[in-house]
């Protein structure tokens, strides 16, 4: 039975914080309702987050019939608002069950566990995990084309890209595979591992354990998560990279970021720059090459996309989109002529 999600963005309601929130409207729009943000309430998804036509509203009465309240946003450090409390407490105390990525894992809350046994409801933690297992690089099918989302910093749509690429292999009748390897891909896709909250040990395990559970597909599109400049991140960023061990990369970025986001005067390395660290950091494993680019133009003008992309296809000799006002189409070319290099 599909469910009816209200989504909790309250005082959050951005396209950067708000990022499970926007896919989720993006990728479960049968599924997603309306947000609940009563300082924007009349406003829509479209107006706030540039997708989807969802309301946003201020009460749990004015969105009825949901059933599930989702955490909408994914803040840093992953903890809950204090002043969300009451607001999940009532979505509980209303029957709803409750879905959350965050780090602050529910179903470990006290207050939250108790009202969820009170009212008969679910917590679903998608973070929680108990992986235990480290990359034993063994069993890798080299028929399987692995390609990976790499970028510059966190929330530029490595995870977007990863999606629509897959779904333009799909459209040509490939036998490809998204893996999630984050909360909001997960909550979109249905499956995959929060590589993000894995013990450190374990990271490149975790992500290889992706793989082997799915190379019976031709392609695997994996995920990416942070950036190998992180200050806080790059960590998960490196562990994944390798665990998955591609064979292409697809490097993502969002026009006119130049600082890594919330560490001013951390400046970002120019483009063909990163391109070249990722690459020297996935062939410790095994050859790799980027094969496209993906620019997040949301705050470029149409003029303003184009001569990026002229600019960026002369310094990489790469194709490079926009995967929604450009497509994906350049980019499913390019995973084709590796797949076909590799035969």
């Amino acid at each position: 039975m599909t469910r009816k999600i209200l989504l909790l963005t309250q005082g959050h309601t951005n396209p950067h914080t708000a990022k499970t929130a926007s896919s989720v409207i993006r990728y479960r729009p049968e599924e997603a309702v309306a947000l609940l943000d009563n300082t924007q309430a009349g406003k829509t998804s479209g107006d706030l987050l540039g997708v989807g036509d969802k309301p946003v509203v201020s009460t749990f009465d004015e969105a009825p019939g949901c059933d599930t309240l989702l955490i909408g946003i994914a803040p840093p450090g992953g903890s809950i608002p204090k002043e969300w409390r009451p607001i999940v407490l009532e979505a509980m105390a209303r029957g709803m069950n409750v879905v959350s990525g965050l780090h602050d894992f529910f179903t470990d809350d006290a207050e939250f566990s108790a009202a969820a046994a009170k009212h008969g409801v679910e917590l679903t933690d998608v973070r929680k995990n108990n992986v235990r297992c480290i990359a034993l690089r063994q069993g890798l099918d080299e028929s399987t084309l692995r390609i990976h989302t790499v970028g510059h910093d966190c929330s530029i749509g490595k995870m977007t890209a990863a999606l629509e690429i897959e779904a333009g292999l799909r459209r040509r009748g490939h036998d490809s595979q998204f893996i999630a390897t984050g909360q909001t891909g997960i909550m979109v896709s249905g499956a995959g591992l929060p590589i993000d909250c894995v013990t450190a040990d374990f990271i490149s395990g975790a992500t290889e354990s992706l793989i082997l559970e799915n190379q019976k597909h031709k392609i695997l599109v994996v995920e990416g998560q942070g950036s190998l400049v992180h200050p806080a991140y790059s960590g998960v960023t490196l562990g994944l990279l390798h665990g998955c061990s591609p064979h292409g990369l697809i490097f993502c970025y969002e026009y006119g970021r130049t600082e890594v986001a919330g560490y001013p005067g951390r400046k970002l390395p120019p483009v063909p720059e990163f391109i070249k660290i990722c690459e020297s950091m996935a062939n410790q494993m095994q050859p790799s090459q980027t094969i496209g680019v993906v620019i997040n133009a949301r705050t470029a003008s149409d003029d303003e996309l184009e001569r990026e992309r002229d600019a960026m296809q002369s310094a990489t000799g790469l194709p490079v989109v926009d995967v929604f006002r450009n497509g994906v189409e350049e980019l499913v070319d390019a995973v084709e002529k590796l797949q076909q290099s590799r035969s």
